[in-house]
């Protein structure tokens, strides 16, 4: 005659406690490298967002529109991304958006290009034009962790970089030096 068992003996539990600890392990380092990824990939689409925002508020309002990053520039843990209009009339503090880095969610970091360019302004047609204050405009922003070495410096994370061409397109992608055109991805 068979008996029915109802539950699991002591054996049983930890040794599926066991599989899953190895399991938990093998998949922990290949999870916090894909994390980081994430956090990198939600700080770009954030700046790229903004710059897009820019750009069109100034063929909306048909006239000037600048995209501001806060300083400091080096080490930013919390970028801060503000979108002004460039308008005498308009009073100071006035933003169209304004967007604080921990939506990105933590360690990413950016780097401007030129270095401590902070600013690019928009044409009511959309171009990139001289920046009000006569400081140098931001041509590529480069995303990454510092914690972590980007693929394109012979690492495994895949930052991210936005190109501003001086016509105002605005670009996301992946400097990787293996990637190059027509992928896509490449950066030009």
């Amino acid at each position: 005659m068979f008996r029915t068992q109802h539950g699991m003996n002591l054996i049983e539990v930890l040794v599926t406690l066991g599989v899953l600890a190895i399991l938990l392990s093998l998949g922990a380092p290949g999870f916090a490298e894909w994390l980081q990824a994430q956090r990198i990939r939600t700080a770009a689409e954030a700046l790229t967002n903004g710059l897009q925002v820019a750009r069109g508020e100034a063929i909306r309002r048909n006239l000037p529109v600048s995209f501001g990053l806060e300083p400091p520039i080096s080490n930013w843990t919390a970028c801060e991304a503000t979108v002004v209009p460039c308008d005498s009339t308009t009073p100071a503090g006035q933003f169209i958006q304004n967007r604080s880095g921990a939506e990105s969610g933590g360690n990413a970091r950016i780097k401007s290009t030129p270095d401590a360019s902070i600013l690019v302004t928009f044409s009511p047609l959309g171009a990139v034009v001289a920046n009000p204050d006569g400081s140098d405009t931001i041509q590529r922003i480069d995303v990454f962790d510092p914690s972590a070495v980007c693929s394109a410096d012979g690492g495994s994370l895949r930052c991210l970089r936005i190109v501003v061409t001086p016509g105002g397109s605005i670009r996301m992608c992946d400097p990787t030096p293996t990637i190059v055109a027509p992928d896509p991805r490449a950066c030009p």
